[in-house]
C-alpha cells in the first residue's frame, strides 16, 4: 500500500541567510552536519555514508532563499526529497524551514517512517547547532559501525553510563582525543547528540541493527579515527546488549 509523507521542520537561528546557505548548499556545510560525506557539483548532491551513497537531483537553488533536491522515484515508488526555505530576520538571525517528502512503498512502512523521522529530528537539530555555535567553520565528518544490536534498550542504557550522562550534560573521552564536557542536544528512543566546544558527537540506531556514530570534528581529527570509533563501540557493546 505505502504511505506518501512531508515532515516540516522550522527553526529560528542566529546566522545570516548567507550563512544559512553555505551550510545548506555547498558541501563542506553540509559535511559539518549531516551524514557522511556530501558533494554539490553539476546540479547534482552525492553522499557517501558507510556502503549508503544516494545521489539526489537539485531542483531549486534561489541563493539564499532557498534549495531543494530529490531522489529519482525507484521502482516501486520510492523516493525521498528535501527542500529548504531561507528567511532572514532583523539581527542577523534567520529562520530555516526544512520539508522532507517522499514515498515509503508496502504495508510495513511504519517503522521506517519513525525511524526516518527520528533521524530527520536528529540532523535538523544537528543543523540548529552547526549554526548556533559553529557557523563558518567546515567539520571532518566521522563515521563508524558498531556492533548488531539484540536489545536496545540495554544498548542506551550502557551507553549513557559510558557518557555519563546526567540530565542536559554528558562527558565524552572521544579515542585520541582529551576528554570533553557536553551539552546533550538530542536525546529520544533511537538517537542521542551532544555538542562540545570542538565536536558534535552522535549515536543513532541503524537500518541495519548496528549503533553508528556519525560524528562532526572542528578540529583536525588524529589518524585512523574511525577505527578507533568502531573499536570503541564493540569493546562497549559487543555481547552486552
Amino acid at each position: 500500500m505505502g504511505h506518501s509523507f512531508e515532515l516540516p521542520q522550522e527553526a529560528e537561528v542566529g546566522a545570516t541567510p548567507e550563512e544559512v546557505w553555505e551550510a545548506i548548499a555547498t558541501g563542506p556545510g553540509i559535511d559539518s552536519w549531516f551524514m557522511g560525506r556530501t558533494e554539490v557539483a553539476g546540479g547534482v548532491v552525492r553522499t557517501a555514508f558507510g556502503g549508503y551513497a544516494p545521489e539526489t537531483a537539485v531542483t531549486a537553488s534561489e541563493p539564499p532563499h532557498r534549495f531543494a533536491h530529490a531522489a529519482e522515484p525507484a521502482p516501486d515508488g520510492r523516493f525521498v526529497a528535501y527542500e529548504f526555505l531561507v528567511e532572514g530576520r532583523a539581527r542577523d538571525s534567520t529562520v530555516l524551514r526544512m520539508v522532507t517528502s517522499g514515498f515509503l512503498p508496502g504495508d510495513d512502512w511504519e517503522d521506517e517512517f519513525e525511524a526516518m523521522g527520528l533521524g530527520l529530528g536528529l540532523f535538523f537539530a544537528t543543523l540548529v547547532q552547526y549554526l548556533t555555535h559553529f557557523r563558518g567553520r567546515a567539520a571532518t565528518p566521522v563515521t563508524a559501525f558498531g556492533p548488531q544490536v539484540r536489545d536496545w534498550p540495554r544498548a542506551w542504557e550502557i551507553l549513557r553510563a559510558e557518557l555519563g550522562l546526567n540530565g542536559d550534560t554528558a562527558r565524552v573521552e572521544p579515542p585520541g582525543l582529551p576528554p570533553a564536557e557536553g551539552v546533550v542536544y538530542r536525546h529520544d528512543s533511537q538517537t542521542l547528540g551532544v555538542r562540545t566546544g570542538d565536536a558534535i558527537y552522535r549515536f543513532m540506531r541503524g537500518f541495519d541493527g548496528r549503533v553508528v556514530a556519525a560524528h562532526h570534528l572542528f578540529t583536525a581529527p588524529p589518524s585512523g579515527v574511525e577505527a578507533e570509533w568502531a573499536a570503541w563501540l564493540e569493546k562497549l557493546l559487543a555481547g552486552r546488549a
